[in-house]
Order: structure tokens, then sequence, then C-alpha cells
């Protein structure tokens, strides 16, 4: 059966409240299914409600994957599929792709207040999927070449095997500093629902291709992002080691994304044609997203 035939008795599955609920709430309540899903957990005695439970929410994220994989279908099926050609392509999201060169960064590098960084950060944190983690979920039974680099890129973000190089405690020193909290309370839906795109990318493997793009294609387009946000950070007296975070992400994210489409990108579509489109869903998925989240913090500040 076709998953067009198929949708409808899947999304009947789904509770009413959730199929009815508006996008702030839905992802929430992805947000909360994903925490506990990740959470290292003992056994318990209601495992088996537990499983039912979490099928009506992998049947609501799967709906709501599949939706934001259709929006972008028509533009990723334009990608070549012979591997300089396709690389090619997705380097060049980094100029044409959703979102880039939004002018959010530029009033967060030369004109935003304290109060709007300090805003801004917040709904960071609470977008955060923990980059580390969604490298490690992916690389699962890749081939080689593509696994190891997966490997050393995992190993840069774990400050190679240095505590204080890890990148996620990082980016936790300059959320302190600046008082605030990974999800709080005034945390918009947008980056939550990056969130949620990430993890659903890197956990279902039927997406581990999107996954690739997805991750991928924040490698590619970071850098300049987080080079105005630190400049904005150094305009309003945030120290370097604070700021450390978006410094290092503003250099270092450049060479893993040479290195991610060259030995991971390249590798896989040379292997297997077919994936190239799977893999360019997933960029612009992720790249879409993220321009939802601009979007929204523009309109905050007024923009």
């Amino acid at each position: 059966m076709a998953f067009a035939e198929f949708e409808p008795m899947l999304r009947s599955f789904v509770p009413a409240q959730v199929r009815q609920s508006q996008p702030a709430s839905r992802q929430h309540a992805l947000r909360a299914f994903n925490a506990r899903r990740l959470k290292p957990a003992l056994p318990g005695a209601g495992w088996m409600r537990q499983i039912e439970d979490d099928a009506e929410m992998q049947v609501s994220e799967g709906l709501w994957l599949e939706d934001e994989r259709r929006r972008q279908a028509p533009r990723a099926a334009s990608a070549p599929k012979d591997p300089a050609g396709f690389v090619a392509w997705f380097e060049d999201l980094c100029k044409t792709g959703p979102g880039q060169n939004d002018p959010l960064f530029d009033h967060l590098a030369h004109k935003a207040t304290l109060d709007q960084m300090r805003w801004f950060i917040a709904q960071e944190v609470s977008g955060e999927a923990g980059f580390e983690d969604l490298v490690a979920l992916a690389q699962v039974r890749l081939p080689v070449r593509a696994k190891l680099e997966m490997a050393r890129n995992y190993w840069d973000e774990m400050g190679r095997g240095n505590e204080r190089g890890m990148h996620g405690p990082m980016l936790q020193v300059l959320a302190d500093e600046l008082e605030v909290a990974p999800f709080a309370d005034d945390a918009v839906w947008e980056p939550i629902g990056l969130n949620n795109l990430m993890v659903g990318l890197a956990v279902n493997r039927r997406f581990a291709y999107h996954a690739i793009g997805a991750l991928g294609v924040i490698e590619l387009t970071a850098p300049g992002r987080a080079k105005q946000v630190s400049a904005g950070l150094r305009r309003l007296g945030v120290s370097a080691r604070v700021r450390h975070y978006f410094d290092l992400h503003a250099t270092l994210d450049v060479r893993h994304a040479e290195a991610w489409n060259r030995e991971v990108i390249r590798d896989l579509v040379a292997a297997g044609p077919a994936v190239a489109p799977a893999i360019a869903e997933g960029a612009l998925m992720r790249l879409h997203c993220g321009e939802r989240c601009f979007i929204r913090y523009r309109a905050q500040f007024g923009l």
C-alpha cells in the first residue's frame, strides 16, 4: 500500500487532541516525548503501556516529518545525483538555501540590546538538540569512510576527550552568564520544532540520509551566523571566555563542513545515487525550520 493510501488511517490513529492541536502544543508534546525516549532509564512494570503511548507519539511525529519533507521534495528532486554535481548543489545552499543571509543576524551583530540578545540565546538553547548525540545516532551502520569522518566530528564536539573543550557545556556557560535557561517560559515553539526535527531525523532510521543532510547543512551554514552573534556579544561587553561557543563555531565548522561534504556526502552519493534526494530533503527541511525561527525572532524584535 502506498503511503498516500495509508496516511488517512495513520492520521486517525493519532488522538483527536493531538491532531487538532496548534503547532505550539504539538511541538511541546513532541519535545516531552523526545526527552523521555532519549533519557537513560531502568525497566519498569509499565513498559507495555509506555509502548502504546509512544506509538501514538511516533505516528504524530512521523506525519509531521512527512509534511515537512513534502514541502521540500520538489526542490530536492532537482539536485544532481552524481557526486560532484550533488556536492556543488549542496554547498550552494549556503547562499541560496532557506533562511540564508537573514537580516536578523545583522541586527544581532550591530543593533540588538542586551535584553534582545538574552532572549535570542534563550531560544537557541531551547532549540539545541545536542549535535554530538545526533551524530552518534546518525552514523549507525553507515559505510566506513562516512562513519570515520562522523567519528572525527563527534570527537571534536566532545572536546577531544577534554571536558572543558566539549561544545555543549560551552553554550551552557554563555546561557548561565546571561541568566537564561533552556526551555524557558518565554521560549517560542519554532526552535522547539527545530529541536524535534533534528531528533526525529536522527532517531528514525528511515530518515537516516535526511539526518546526514540536516547535520551537514548545519556545519555548512552555521559559521557566518556564529560570527555575527559573536560580534554582537562582543559589542555588548560579553567576554571572550563566555562567547567562546560562537567564536569556535565561526571557524571550526568551516573545516567540519569541508570534510563532511567530501567524506560523508560525496561518498554516500557515489555509493548510491538514489540517496541524493533524501540528503537534499533533509538539508532543506533543516534550513526551512531555521528560517521559520528567524522570522519569528524578527517579529519579536519588531524588525
